[in-house]
């Protein structure tokens, strides 16, 4: 079970870089929306998977609970404004 968490943090965190890198090197504005809704994706998927491991692999304390829910909530809006700038950029 860890090594799914720690394999799936491995691969966002790898797309991150790459729709990153993309985004930066993009010409066209929608182009560039695009790589960075996909960024904000799988930013937030990161963020969750984080919290996940906080709460799921870990022995609970108060200091585990505060900063997995900080990665939750960031991870929910960065999931969240991904879709949203993902839908806004597609359509154009």
């Amino acid at each position: 079970m860890i090594y799914i968490f720690y394999a799936g943090i491995v691969v966002c965190c790898v797309l991150s870089v790459i729709f990153s890198f993309r985004s930066r090197r993009a010409s066209d504005p929608n182009v560039r929306g695009l790589n960075a809704a996909r960024m904000n994706l799988s930013n937030g998927a990161l963020l969750i998977l984080a919290s996940l491991v906080q709460f799921l692999l870990f022995e609970p304390d108060t200091v585990r609970i505060v900063v997995g829910s900080l990665f939750l909530l960031i991870g929910a809006f960065n999931v969240f404004a991904g879709f949203r700038n993902y839908g806004h950029f597609s359509r154009k």
